[in-house]
């Protein structure tokens, strides 16, 4: 398990000085943090990672604790740039997300997201807020659809 955390830390360290020099250091390649996910239904907070693979292109995961359940979930994110506005980016993307219920014989929920929001790197701090809204398709246990569901994310960047 060390040896996987070094190699994390690692890879990502080594990904923020590439993507730094590609990019001018004007943004960041990775922040990890916590979310809490609220709205119509339970609310979960958890740990919290994106990653961009190109100034576009990022990956957002989280593993949320709910009252009763666990969530594991992410989503591939198209970002793009606010003119205007020093480190604000909005974003739009689609991702799974597995929910386990915790008590005995609780169901497993199959989940999908679809997000729309807004990235704000703070200029000079390696801090990052995120505020999307998440609607959920339930595909499994019969299906639903949830408007209600927001996120709100605060991650260190490096």
């Amino acid at each position: 398990m060390k040896n996987l955390l070094v190699l994390f830390v690692f890879f990502a360290l080594s990904g923020n000085l590439a993507f730094s020099q590609s990019r001018g250091g004007s943004s960041y390649s990775t922040a990890a943090g916590l979310r809490v996910d609220f709205g119509t239904g339970w609310t979960g907070v958890g740990p919290n990672i994106k990653h961009f693979f190109n100034s576009h292109d990022a990956i957002d995961a989280s593993l949320l604790f709910y009252d009763h359940a666990i969530g594991i979930g992410g989503e591939y994110q198209y970002n793009g740039p606010i003119t205007g506005a020093a480190g604000l980016k909005w974003y739009a993307g689609l991702g799974p997300q597995i929910v386990f219920a915790t008590w005995e014989n609780g169901p497993t929920y199959l989940y999908l997201n679809p997000v729309v929001g807004l990235d704000y790197k703070i200029t000079g701090a390696p801090i990052d807020l995120a505020f999307d809204w998440r609607p959920a398709f339930r595909l499994t246990q019969g299906t639903d659809f949830t408007a209600g569901r927001f996120g709100l994310s605060a991650r260190f960047t490096f």
